[in-house]
């Protein structure tokens, strides 16, 4: 009964409590009408409703591990420091061989390439495969007269060895050609210099000879390796050379040193002319800088000054040309003080004019020549380089 005395109407049941009851009855009726199946699943929509009623639980994520990054290769690391498309990752393989890979630039000349060292070895060169490797084979030998070609920015050479014994046995001897102004007419030139101009029909022909013959052309880093009995060459090598950059070897002879892919070096007067290379296979070398005329006693600068100045010329040049290594003595005139200024100035090799061939032991600071004069056919010059 409520405060005032009166009866209180009865209490309505919540509505979660209707539903249940709804669904007993529900369930009763269909146990009756469609046997146990329909009251299953009937009980299971009670379920459901009930779930319904209380919050999901949140799923918990699995955590996804992060995969492991394959290590770069020391090729891709040195191809991930630059940004150069034209960048190769040479890397170098053979017995006791562990020079780390180095940049070099399609379609550039192969530079500064290691020599490697081991005790009782002679290091016998750089080869395409390692078959050409094991069978010395000098057409697949890659030195610095080669143009870098690689497939996707990498390329392998593989290394070999001689013992001191078989580089000996090779008794190798190395001619260094040197040409001075070449002429078109096949008569030659007149007057005092007649001799050093080549026919440029001789000197094609010299070229196909060297360019089909099976020579290997060294690099001066090679040949000074060979001199110190540190690295094997074979005896069908050649270096070719130019003096003074005269306007006929860019006009006339560069072309032809172009289309035959050889190594040459132009020895340039850098007071009188620094043209850049005229192709890829062109080096350039210096002649001095301002020595290339007589001294006080008739004879060439380089037998007149003082070391001090020398070095001083020849660093001159070498900031021209971007390089050292090796220089032709203006006339061939040398001597003591000469050699001292080019030590002085870091020079470590020069050519002169006296007939001969480099052997192992030579004297890097006077290199011998084959002088090559108007009127030699391609007989004469493979008379003197084989």
């Amino acid at each position: 009964m409520s405060s005032d005395g009166s009866a209180g109407a009865p209490r309505r049941p919540s509505k979660r409590v209707r539903r249940r009851r709804f669904l007993a009855v529900l369930i009763a009726i269909l146990v009756v009408i469609g046997g146990t199946a329909a009251a299953i699943t009937a009980i299971a929509l009670t379920r459901t409703t009930d779930a319904s009623a209380a919050p999901s639980p949140t799923p918990t994520a699995t955590p996804v591990p992060t995969p492991t990054p394959t290590p770069l290769t020391p090729s891709e690391q040195l191809l991930a420091s630059t940004q150069d498309p034209n960048a190769c990752a040479v890397s170098f393989e053979g017995d006791g061989i562990s020079d780390a890979p180095q940049l070099q630039t399609q379609g550039a000349l192969y530079s500064a390439l290691p020599i490697p060292s081991r005790d009782g070895s002679v290091f016998a060169g750089w080869y395409a495969t390692p078959a050409d490797a094991a069978s010395f084979n000098i057409p697949a030998r890659i030195n610095g007269s080669e143009l870098v070609a690689c497939t996707q920015q990498q390329i392998t050479l593989y290394g070999s060895w001689k013992t001191p014994e078989e580089n000996a046995a090779e008794n190798a001897r190395i001619p260094i050609m040197m040409y001075h102004q070449f002429t078109a007419n096949p008569a030659g030139e007149s007057g005092w210099l007649r001799g050093n101009y080549a026919y440029i029909g001789d000197f094609d022909a010299h070229m196909n000879h060297i360019a089909t013959g099976g020579f290997y052309l060294p690099t001066w880093d090679e040949l000074s390796a060979f001199i110190d009995a540190r690295l094997w060459l074979p005896n069908h090598s050649v270096i070719i050379t130019d003096d003074d950059a005269d306007q006929s070897w860019f006009d006339l002879a560069a072309p032809v040193v172009d289309r035959y892919k050889l190594l040459a070096t132009s020895f340039m007067i850098t007071a009188y002319r620094q043209d850049p290379p005229p192709n890829p296979y062109v080096l350039r070398r210096s002649h001095t800088h301002d020595m290339h005329k007589a001294g006080a006693n008739g004879e060439g600068e380089m037998v007149n000054l003082t070391a001090e100045q020398i070095a001083a010329d020849m660093e001159t040049s070498a900031q021209v040309l971007g390089v050292k290594e090796v220089m032709a003595y203006p006339y061939g005139h040398y001597n003591e003080t000469s050699k001292e200024g080019l030590r002085l100035a870091g020079f470590e090799m020069a050519r002169t004019i006296e007939p001969g061939y480099v052997t192992i032991g030579t004297d890097k600071l006077a290199l011998p020549v084959q002088r090559i004069n108007y009127g030699m056919g391609v007989d004469a010059v493979a008379r003197l380089i084989g």
